[in-house]
């Protein structure tokens, strides 16, 4: 084995290849730019070059650069994680000619599969089911449309060095062909220096289910069954897990044996992903190869009791694999979150700024359940413009499908993330959904379930008690500790009694709270009706409470103190709860409501980015879902309509203007 192992990546999948490698005794290398100097993955590894400035460019997609780092530390082998210089072959190739290990697949591997053309073509030449569509490359827009016509809407148009998400559009008319196709290019040219085209067939009421590969250079491929990946957003994966839900024993056999053929007639060796569409009558189709790790591995790894990066390196190492396919195994059910740094309230769009807390939930593992979190970031780090906005891939693992999910939303509720908007509150609500827990996926999920977008979750009867139960005792707690309890109404016994009433989401709850001994039993009563017996051990400062209910049930609430009560954050929902003594709450209905400004007549940039263009002037009018202009945030072009029909008095940005969140861009008055 080689003994120093240069991490050309950056953030969680730099810091998850530096955990094995050490585990494994081989001493690590991490590159920064600029932006990353005090980077999590920078201080985990043994030795850390600088490579360059803040843009990917300039730093971890320079060739030279990386292979310079290696020179200089003497590192024998390179692993490119996800994303970057992963899947380019001539990185591999600039590799083998400077005598370094690539820890990933051939160079001629890497070329077919990660052109969608070409790997279409070779797919359907090995025998893998394939989607109906246009292969070659497409000139110019009307030539899309044509195309488009031909295969039928709706359709896929997709940049053919592609990937994650960049460079995708469906259409479902000539309109959108056209707009979607002058978009995928300009993304495609952005982020890949590649803007060919092609069209396919968009399958509807798809499912995306990948198959996990790995591959040694002994002619060994296994298939190490697959993962669900149909909960996305802008064709960004945001929830797996593993197994699916949707396949049977043999739909899982028969496209994992596809998978199989298909690496092997292109000679493949280490991890690889093969990627299918599948309709609602399991009938699959191949979508694309990923010839690399993929971000979702650990679900794979959580179910079958594997470490893909351990195999990629000891596959690299020319080493055989440990097990056949008959080894493989399929243990439990294992789930993924992605948290990202957007503001789910503002349609997901990117945020950036400082981590002021970042608390994960405790990772541990047992026979029932475990927790994991792969992350790059830490407390006061930053969140920047100039990468993915990943902070942690959120994974727990129960014995079944149901209890995974359970794990997960508690998982969830106790991980404490400030300072930057994030999904957290979303990924919540989706875990209480009906319909996902059922396990009726598609890709279409998101937009399915959220058509107005997302603007917090709605707390069943149930869960609003909860709430309301733990903030009022959160204040008797925090009454007692004032000293405004009377000593002598307790008698000088252990009991702290109370009556209050909680004011949340426009309703008042009554409740008498008694607290039976000092280690926080207590009992509560709704409407004068004994509701329950729970343990509560919250103190004044803390940020997460948790309540265990009498019958082994338990809730995990994150807790901020506000002038008039709490912020309670829990199963996605975001509620300022008032606890008020009862004849102060009598009185409520008879305050002022603040009403807030109406910004309706500007157009606020919804996220921290750079204008691409700016298509209005100042006297135009506007109609409904008319572009008004184009912003790009982390490689994403952004594409803001008007709302309604307007007169433009003033334009304040131009092209290539750098803005702020909620910074001004245009400005209207009426018709």
């Amino acid at each position: 084995m080689f003994s120093k192992l240069l991490i050309a990546n950056r953030g969680e999948i730099a810091c998850r290849v530096i955990k094995t490698a050490k585990r494994m005794g081989i001493a690590t290398v991490a590159v920064y730019s600029d932006a990353d100097r005090e980077a999590l993955h920078v201080r985990m590894a043994d030795e850390a070059v600088h490579i360059g400035a803040s843009a990917a460019k300039d730093s971890y997609l320079s060739i030279d650069k990386i292979i310079a780092a290696c020179r200089q530390t003497g590192a024998e082998a390179v692993h490119p994680g996800y994303g970057f210089l992963s899947e380019n072959p001539k990185f591999a190739e600039a590799l083998e000619a400077a005598g370094i290990i690539f820890v990933g697949p051939p160079v001629k591997a890497i070329e077919a599969m990660g052109d969608k053309i070409t790997s279409k073509k070779l797919a359907a030449e090995a025998g893998v089911s394939t989607v109906p569509g246009h292969m070659g490359l497409i000139a110019d827009t009307d030539e899309a449309v044509t195309i488009a016509r031909q295969v039928g809407y709706p359709v896929m148009i997709k940049a053919s060095a592609g990937g994650g998400g960049k460079g995708m559009r469906i259409a479902w008319d000539d309109a959108e062909a056209r707009e979607g196709f002058e978009r995928s290019k300009s993304e495609a040219a952005s982020s890949f220096g590649d803007d060919r085209i092609f069209i396919e067939k968009f399958v509807t009421q798809p499912r995306h289910i990948e198959i996990q590969l790995i591959g040694d250079q002994h002619g060994n491929v296994l298939y190490l069954n697959e993962r669900e990946c149909s909960i996305q957003r802008r064709n960004q994966k945001v929830i797996e897990e593993a197994p699916s839900p949707f396949l049977d024993a043999a739909t899982r056999k028969a496209m994992g044996e596809q998978a199989v053929a298909l690496a092997k007639a292109v000679g493949y060796t280490s991890a690889g992903t093969v990627e299918f569409i599948v309709d609602g009558e399991r009938n699959f189709y191949f979508l694309e190869m990923n010839t690399r790790l993929q971000v979702e591995h650990p679900v794979t790894e959580l179910i079958t009791g594997l470490d893909l990066v351990e195999l990629m390196l000891r596959v690299a190492n020319g080493e055989a694999l440990p097990l056949t396919q008959d080894g493989v195994q399929l243990n439990g059910w294992a789930m993924e979150s992605r948290l990202y740094a957007e503001d789910p309230y503002r349609n997901f769009l990117p945020s950036t700024g400082r981590l002021t807390r970042y608390r994960p939930p405790e990772e541990f593992a047992s026979d029932v359940v475990a927790v994991r979190n792969d992350t790059g970031v830490f407390e006061g780090g930053e969140i920047s413009t100039f990468y993915d906005p990943m902070i942690a891939k959120l994974c727990t693992w129960a014995p079944t499908r149901l209890e995974a999910i359970d794990a997960m939303a508690t998982a969830l509720d106790s991980f404490e993330v400030e300072g930057v908007g994030n999904n957290l509150p979303f990924l919540s609500t989706v875990m209480d959904q009906e319909r996902f827990r059922e396990g009726r996926l598609t890709t279409g999920y998101i937009a399915e379930e959220f058509p107005d977008g997302f603007t917090g979750a709605v707390l069943p009867r149930g869960r609003v008690f909860e709430v309301a139960a733990a903030a009022a005792m959160m204040q008797l707690v925090v009454e007692d500790r004032k000293g405004q309890v009377s000593r002598s109404a307790l008698g000088h016994s252990t009991e702290v009694y109370g009556e209050w009433v909680v004011v949340i989401m426009g309703e008042q709850i009554a409740l008498k709270l008694h607290r039976l001994d000092p280690e926080g039993t207590w009992e509560l009563n709704l409407f004068d009706q004994v509701a329950a017996v729970a343990r509560f051990d919250w103190e004044p400062g803390r940020t997460i409470a948790r309540i265990e209910w009498e019958g082994g049930a338990a809730s995990v609430l994150k807790v901020n103190a506000t002038t008039s009560g709490f912020r309670i954050r829990y199963s996605g929902a975001d509620l300022k709860v008032m606890v008020v003594r009862p004849h102060i709450a009598a009185l409520l209905p008879l305050m002022p409501i603040k009403v807030p400004p109406d910004m309706s007549r500007f157009l606020l940039c919804p996220m921290p980015g750079q204008v691409v263009r700016v298509d209005v002037v100042e006297g135009d009018i506007v109609e409904d879902g008319q572009v008004l202009a184009i912003v790009e945030a982390m490689k994403m072009e952004n594409v803001l309509k008007a709302e309604k029909r307007a007169r433009v008095s003033k334009v304040h940005v131009a092209a290539g203007a750098v803005l702020a969140v909620d910074q001004v861009m245009v400005e209207f008055e009426a018709v």
